[in-house]
């Protein structure tokens, strides 16, 4: 940063095109991978480093083991056998030969290895077939003695179209016009002094360059000082973000729903089973958000049948009390029309008038529906993303329930919100109540990230009388006996799932899996009705075999992962998994929910392909140890990471740059305090902070 008139100017947001070297082609290869400003470049930080400041004698080489080594030309041999090679084997004063091999390479290269010319290279040895020889090693031919390097030498991520040096002395120029450290940092000096890190610019220039002494084995593990100054500012940027976003939420009004409660209890008490001490918990701690003149926010985790819909139900009869609406969104017509019948069965009975809405109604009975919701007679309305189209209009919408919140884009939430609100979006605008479920339980560290703008409840707590699933892991050759355990749970009148799951394969491959497994399936049991669904399938036609199979005119369902959320068949008591090994534990986790529904034993067999890696193995085991959501919610962060346990759709967190959830998650309540502090003390710090890190992307990150 520099200074111009006594103020700071921001060399953040200097183009690219200002080095050297970077026209418009070369800028756009970069931009494609987002890098537009001197600041990216800083912040695209080594995936590697290379220790080019000692030599290694090649008779002390190891397999496996990285090194630079300098010898010799003693032959070279060009082949065409099967595809072009070369050859070079040299030699040095510890009377040893290393092999250099290439496949791809010109014929300028072979010119320079004449014999006896000198050449310095860096490589990982592997044993071929006369000893030791290093593929494709970085060289350069050495002419006069040349000094070792200083420091370690980064390597980058490779970008399209610009070669490691290209990309390395880019890097370089850019990390050169680094700011002074009082210009550059943004973070108070006792804040990074009790944490023991150093400064922004220290910390950029010691991933960057790292000197020879350094601990490498730290720096590739991410947990060197450095590193975690980054990742601390990094994490904070974004929690930061979301807290504003909270703040700027909370600057609206809405309504205070104040009431006596009276319409929850009776419908409490009509219920056919008693609320467990979860759901009593989480109830009041909704009751106290809404009965605050300003918007609630709250996501409601819980298992698969904690009773998250109950709780729901109990929090909309509070706005339905005080004369208001209440609206439900589900992500697919089949889990909308479940909550449906549930919301219909308890409320109808209290004379609470609930209202369908979603893609099939329509004419008459679409124009019907929407004419009650603007009248206000309809109190509680159910329905899809139909909810948000345009010509809904509601008379006074107090509280909005998004259900598995993580399949809705954002702006459909921000549409619902803005629907309560009469399309006024300003500050004086009354906005909806919004509380968001999901059946996914997320680790409480994650939680922490993810969803800083949201109160966080869990409904940890089964109701008693659920039947735990009996978990078994068999191998594939198995098959014929679970051909048999489905004839037999069908001719007690049961009903049972199959799923197929591919990784990495397109809709296409898992579809046609599904359908051979159908087929195959059809022929060997006859006797039974069995039905598809996959995610090639027209909507209407899934839709229409999942109610065949809930109403029980199918008595075995071959499905893909489709299944996963949300359809509630209690009569379904066998679920087979095929290829378990290849999902996580939180997909495992919501397809085995599919079971154990209602009071019969029920059980849930993961069919795997041997041989097993190690971390399937763990996963596999895990689901026969537990049954708990947020026990196998830790477990799958501690497998497998946060991006794919949360993935950026779900939850609007943006991909971080060099923090890692998995890795970082012991720094996020130190986050929560800086955040805490910076609002209250510097709170223009804490706006340059989210415009480093996030920029304009905290708009939507979690609306």
């Amino acid at each position: 940063m520099a200074r111009k008139d006594g103020r700071a100017v921001d060399l953040n947001t200097q183009s690219l095109s200002s080095l050297p070297g970077v026209g418009p082609r070369v800028a756009e290869k970069l931009a494609a991978r987002g890098l537009l400003t001197l600041q990216d470049l800083w912040l695209q930080l080594p995936r590697q480093y290379e220790d080019r400041t000692a030599l290694t004698p090649i008779r002390a080489l190891q397999p496996g083991v990285a090194a630079q080594v300098e010898g010799t030309v003693e032959a070279v041999e060009r082949g065409f056998r099967y595809r072009p090679s070369l050859k070079v084997a040299i030699g040095d004063g510890s009377h040893a030969t290393l092999v250099l091999r290439f496949f791809h390479f010109r014929a300028a290269q072979v010119a320079q290895f004449s014999p006896g010319a000198r050449v310095r290279c860096y490589g990982t040895p592997r044993a071929g077939g006369h000893g030791l020889e290093i593929v494709h090693p970085s060289y350069r031919v050495i002419e006069h003695e040349s000094a070792l390097g200083e420091q370690l030498d980064p390597v980058y991520p490779a970008i399209e179209g610009i070669g490691p040096a290209s990309l390395r002395r880019l890097i370089g120029l850019a990390l050169d016009k680094l700011p002074d450290d009082e210009a550059l940092e943004l973070l108070p000096r006792a804040m990074r002094d009790s944490l023991r890190l150093p400064s922004l610019r220290e910390a950029l220039l010691t991933v960057h360059r790292p000197p020879r002494d350094a601990d490498v084995a730290a720096l590739l593990a991410g947990t060197h000082p450095a590193q975690r100054r980054l990742v601390l500012e990094e994490l904070l940027a974004h929690h930061l973000s979301l807290r504003r976003q909270r703040i700027a939420l909370q600057q609206h009004r809405a309504p205070a729903l104040a009431g006596k409660g009276r319409l929850a209890e009776r419908l409490r008490d009509a219920l056919p089973f008693a609320l467990t001490q979860a759901q009593h918990r989480v109830f009041e701690q909704i009751r106290h958000d809404l009965a605050q003149p300003h918007p609630m926010l709250r996501l409601v985790q819980g298992d698969v049948g904690s009773g998250k819909t109950v709780v729901a139900a109990m929090a909309a009869m509070l706005a339905v009390e005080a004369g208001k609406q209440a609206a439900l969104m589900a992500p697919t017509e089949l889990l909308a029309e479940q909550h449906l019948n549930n919301l219909r069965g308890w409320l109808e009975p209290l004379g609470v008038r609930v209202a369908w809405l979603a893609g099939k109604v329509t004419g008459k009975a679409r124009a019907a529906v929407l004419a009650e919701v603007a009248s206000g007679d309809a109190q509680m309305v159910v329905g899809t993303h139909a909810l948000m189209q345009e010509g809904v209009a509601f008379n006074d919408l107090a509280l909005a329930i998004v259900d598995e919140q993580h399949r809705f884009g954002v702006h459909q939430r921000l549409a619902l919100r803005d629907k309560g609100a009469g399309g006024r979006v300003g500050v004086d605008a009354v906005v909806p109540h919004q509380l968001v479920m999901t059946a996914t339980p997320i680790p409480r560290t994650l939680a922490m990230a993810a969803y800083a703008d949201l109160d966080v409840s869990a409904i940890d707590e089964l109701p008693p009388g659920r039947t735990p699933v009996q978990t078994v892991a068999l191998s594939a050759e198995r098959r014929p006996e679970l051909i048999e355990r489905i004839r037999g749970a069908c001719a007690e009148g049961r009903q049972a799932y199959w799923v197929c799951t591919l990784i990495d394969d397109s809709d296409e491959v898992v579809a046609q899996a599904a359908q051979s497994t159908f087929e195959a399936l059809s022929a060997a049991l006859p006797e039974l009705r069995v039905g598809l669904v996959h995610g090639r399938m027209k909507a209407i036609e899934k839709q229409a075999t999942m109610r065949a199979f809930k109403d029980g005119t199918l008595d075995l369902l071959v499905a893909t992962t489709v299944i996963e959320v949300g359809v509630d068949v209690a009569n379904a008591s066998l679920m087979i998994i095929e290829n378990a090994e290849r999902l996580g534990l939180a997909q495992l986790h919501q397809l085995r929910g599919r079971v154990g529904r209602g009071s019969a034993a029920s059980s849930c067999v993961l069919l795997y392909q041997s041989p097993l890696s190690l971390l399937a193995k763990q996963r596999l085991e895990t689901m026969r140890q537990t049954h708990d959501g947020f026990v196998i919610a830790e477990k799958d962060l501690e497998l497998r990471g946060p991006g794919e346990l949360l993935g950026t759709r779900q939850t609007g967190l943006a991909t971080f740059r060099v923090a890692d959830l998995a890795r970082d998650a012991g720094l996020l309540p130190q986050v929560r305090e800086l955040a805490d502090q910076l609002l209250a003390e510097s709170p223009d710090i804490a706006d340059r902070i989210v415009q480093r890190w996030v920029g304009g992307a905290a708009r939507y990150a979690s609306a």
